[in-house]
């Protein structure tokens, strides 16, 4: 039995990229047994697209499965009615017309959470239309707000619809419905849309926006670059400081550690003199190194901090000492996350590969010790 705090939970992931591998991993960081079941052992998804490596499949055995295999599909089928979890990321109808439709695995086992992942959802006029991230924020209006005024929107890598609205809102209905079967005893189905869960993440400027605190267009605003106080800042050396200094005692802070007098410039949410304060802050930045605007800083409540490269993240003092990184067959990948004082997961490991058939054996012999008996 794994460690952790979803040790006993069998999780069945039907390989993907994106998000329903992600979610897959964080389970299987906090202990759940995930079966990944993929076309080909050497494939890392079923478009071929190999970049995701451990880092997405760590955690887990994986069995090379041909759904469209009878045998196979059998075995599936077999190893669903076992299952406490399903993660599938395919288009609306696909597992459907496989004979592994939510309404078929739940006649098998009642029991079983099956979360379906798509950028839209399972119905709607776009519900089988390709995307990806950055089509999911254009959509829901997340994308227009996310860059310079006068300038194009800056993608915001991936974080945003593929894990921020998949991967997140997809374990959070997962263990919600778990939570739930333990009242009702029955499993059900989660419609998971990216661009839905965009949109619940930007509640917050929806809020503002209503109360007209959200008043300019992009990159004008209190927490889109506009407000100098919440911006990066070039340093002498070429480095920036990132200065997220909202609240006004942070942000007096900030500006003695700037050697900046709050009497001489505007006050702080006076939008009139933002431009004053923008180039007296810059001005400031821009006389001394990163490093040296690093020292000032450390420690401080100012809000101010050097903008690490991904290789200097690794380094960073207080993500060393919470051992925030780790090394999975000898790649350095982020640490399970969160901690749990009781139940901590083990370290990570890497993905590991087996057979369909011998899974199904064991999770069948260790039902049958347990009389059909499982926690979970």
């Amino acid at each position: 039995m794994t460690a952790g705090p979803l040790a006993g939970l069998r999780v069945v992931e039907f390989a993907g990229i994106g998000p329903g591998p992600h979610a897959a991993m964080l389970l299987a960081d906090l202990g759940a047994e995930v079966i990944r079941l993929q076309r080909d052992s050497n494939d890392d998804s079923p478009d071929g697209i190999t970049t995701q490596d451990v880092i997405v499949r760590r955690g887990r055995l994986t069995v090379p499965t041909d759904l469209k295999d009878p045998d196979d599909l059998a075995f599936v089928r077999r190893l669903l009615s076992m299952a406490d979890v399903a993660i599938e990321g395919y288009r609306p109808g696909v597992l459907e017309r496989l004979g592994l439709g939510p309404a078929d695995l739940l006649e098998d086992n009642p029991r079983l959470v099956v979360a379906r992942l798509t950028g839209w959802g399972q119905d709607g006029p776009e519900a089988h239309v390709a995307g990806h991230d950055l089509n999911y924020l254009a959509a829901t209006g997340v994308l227009d707000a996310i860059g310079r005024p006068g300038q194009m929107p800056v993608p915001p890598l991936n974080l945003v619809a593929d894990f921020g609205g998949g991967s997140m809102f997809a374990l959070f209905g997962i263990l919600s419905a778990i939570v739930e079967r333990e009242r009702s005893g029955r499993g059900q189905v989660i419609d998971v849309s990216m661009a839905e869960g965009t949109l619940t993440l930007s509640a917050m400027v929806w809020s503002w926006r209503a109360a007209g605190r959200w008043p300019g267009s992009r990159g004008t605003n209190i927490l889109d670059g506009g407000a100098p106080f919440y911006d990066t800042y070039p340093c002498s050396d070429g480095g920036l400081m990132a200065i997220g200094a909202l609240e006004p005692k942070f942000f007096d802070l900030a500006l003695k550690g700037l050697g900046l007098d709050p009497r001489e410039l505007p006050a702080q949410y006076d939008r009139a003199g933002w431009p004053r304060l923008r180039r007296a802050i810059a001005t400031a930045f821009a006389s001394r190194t990163r490093a040296e605007w690093a020292a000032v800083f450390e420690g401080s409540d100012a809000c101010v901090t050097p903008v690490l490269s991904f290789d200097e993240a690794v380094d960073h003092p207080h993500l060393a000492h919470r051992s925030a990184f780790v090394s999975v067959g000898g790649l350095t990948q982020p640490a399970a996350s969160p901690r749990f004082s009781r139940t901590p997961p083990p370290a990570p490991a890497p993905e590991t590969f087996g057979e369909l058939e011998d899974v199904v054996d064991r999770w069948a012999a260790a039902d049958t010790s347990a009389n059909g008996v499982r926690a979970s």
